[in-house]
């Protein structure tokens, strides 16, 4: 593809031993300096379609003959903060051997802008941001890029209009000039990805690849399993967790954030350790969840769709007016469900039904990511079939041939677990869910603010720092902990012994040195049947 030598013993490292579909097709149209619209499923690699000729393009400006001067050339528009780190993260990793000719910022964090004013007068390379991040900064006369700018990427720009910042993008392309190169990446062609199109392209090339937006079943595994009833999706979360049949990380999507609390209050009744990520919790808490989910820390995560992030926070009532602009774009900038790179999931759980056919597609597209299997399971009640026969549909529309397969599951098999899965139910109240919302804010916070320049200053006692702490508002049983093994199915005993908990019995204490050789009176303690005496011998002998 003619890239530079460094970016290729960078690749080497990252061990990418050929480029991806989207790749192929993307890096020598972007070489070329041609605008792009490209629609790529999830976990292919779209952000190295975009970072490898953005690279090259710098490099080729930095050793160009004549001596060129240091402005911003290059500007990534993501619609979450974690995203933006990712993006900025991926760059480096691309950059590792060119570190010196290149230089990134990453705008889209929660730090104040007067933090982020000395560097951005330094003029980096590449800047990534939010829109309104990026826009806040072009009005405080922070960062100019009406005579440098040469490159605009907008990632995942399906969700940019969806997550209200339409405004902004309008209002923020007056700061660029009229001629630059545009990438515009996007997992799906909506109304609003045509109404970007007309703002930003220049007669784009189009990349509507000929793939399924979803990997197909050799390396996918869709199931749905029908529930009667909501007592029946947490019987049946319980017995797969704590039976052991889905193993390894997993990403549980729920639809509100009350229910991310309720569902790990319910699981802790059950010694199951979890963590939430929402849009509650600080951008330093979230990034650090992800990071070390990634690196195998914890199991579960508990998390939000993007469009029910925009909620009011507990923590602020009657500060914001529910619903308010401020408070939509501030949860949205912290999606969970899209463009985060959730690495080695083995399989994703929709505990809820997803509320939309892209939606469901975002969700499963956490896992089988790369060449790595994977497996969705959806939890239908009665009144979604028609929601499943939409996804469906639009699944086997786009070349899938295998719809969500029944999940071979019988749930007569586990009707004994069905009292300690109601015993945990009613111990999770109302109550109990606003008080671990409010907990786990605290926390969060305390650990985000106060203890940031100390983590700095020892990166390793990060790695103590847990986010799965079980926060037992609610009064936990101890009984739960372990399951018997009468209630274990008895066609999974064989498979599951090695995974339940075994009760531990304390040794009884060894009686004290001074009591040795004596007989325990308690033990030794005889009942005799004593005649009475006759009263007038009693007299006579008194």
């Amino acid at each position: 593809m003619g890239l530079d030598a460094r970016l290729l013993q960078a690749i080497a490292d990252l061990g990418w031993g050929k480029p991806t579909t989207v790749q192929e097709a993307a890096i020598p149209l972007a070489l070329e300096g041609k605008d792009l619209l490209c629609r790529a499923k999830t976990g292919s690699g779209k952000t190295g379609a975009y970072a490898l000729p953005l690279l090259q393009g710098l490099l080729n400006a930095k050793m160009g003959p004549s001596v060129s001067a240091q402005v911003v050339r290059v500007l990534v528009l993501v619609p979450t903060r974690e995203l933006g780190r990712q993006v900025v993260s991926m760059l480096r990793q691309l950059a590792s051997h060119c570190a010196r000719h290149v230089r990134f910022v990453d705008v889209s964090g929660s730090e104040d802008m007067s933090a982020q004013r000395p560097i951005l007068m330094e003029k980096p390379d590449v800047v990534v941001g939010t829109p309104s991040r990026v826009l806040a900064h072009l009005q405080a006369h922070n960062l100019s890029l009406q005579d440098s700018l040469e490159l605009l990427v907008l990632d995942e720009a399906d969700l940019l209009f969806s997550f209200g910042f339409e405004d902004d993008l309008k209002r923020l392309l007056c700061h660029l000039p009229k001629i630059y190169q545009t990438f515009l990446m996007s997992a799906t062609f909506n109304e609003d990805v045509q109404a970007l199109k007309e703002l930003v392209l220049h007669n784009p090339v189009t990349l509507k690849l000929q793939e399924s937006q979803l990997p197909d079943s050799s390396q996918l595994s869709q199931y749905q399993i029908r529930c009667e009833t909501e007592e029946d999706k947490f019987l049946l979360l319980y017995a797969l967790l704590k039976l052991s049949l889905v193993r390894g990380k997993v990403i549980l999507f729920v639809s509100t954030i009350d229910r991310c609390y309720r569902l790990k209050l319910f699981l802790e009744q059950f010694s199951i350790p979890a963590c939430v990520l929402n849009s509650e919790l600080p951008v330093q808490s979230r990034c650090h969840i992800i990071t070390q989910f990634n690196k195998g820390f914890y199991d579960y995560i508990v998390a939000t769709d993007e469009q029910h992030l925009a909620e009011p926070e507990v923590l602020q009532q009657g500060k914001k007016k529910k619903g308010s602009k401020a408070a939509k774009i501030k949860g949205q900038e912290s999606g969970v469900a899209r463009g985060i790179d959730f690495q080695n999931v083995s399989a994703v759980i929709n505990f809820d039904f997803p509320p939309s056919v892209e939606s469901y597609i975002h969700r499963a597209g956490r896992t089988a990511r790369a060449s790595n299997p994977g497996t969705a399971l959806t939890f239908v009640s009665c009144s979604e079939s028609a929601q499943l026969a939409k996804i469906e549909a639009a699944l086997v529309g786009e070349g899938n041939a295998v719809t969500l397969q029944p999940y071979q599951f019988q749930m007569e098999e586990i009707e004994g677990l069905r009292y300690r899965c109601r015993d945990a139910m009613r111990s999770v109240t109302k109550q109990a869910i606003k008080e671990a919302r409010l907990q786990e804010i605290k926390e969060e916070l305390l650990n985000s603010e106060k203890l940031k320049t100390y983590f700095e200053d020892n990166p390793r006692d990060l790695n103590l720092l847990r986010h799965d702490q079980p926060l037992h508002p609610a009064i936990v049983k101890p009984h739960l902990r372990n399951m018997p093994e009468y209630l274990v199915p008895s066609s999974l005993r064989a498979v599951v012994r090695p995974f339940i908990g075994k009760q531990k019995y304390r040794r009884r204490k060894p009686l004290p040195s001074h009591t040795k050789g004596q007989q325990n009176p308690l033990r030794s303690f005889r009942y005799t049947k004593r005649k009475l005496q006759n009263p007038a011998k009693r007299k006579k002998t008194s």
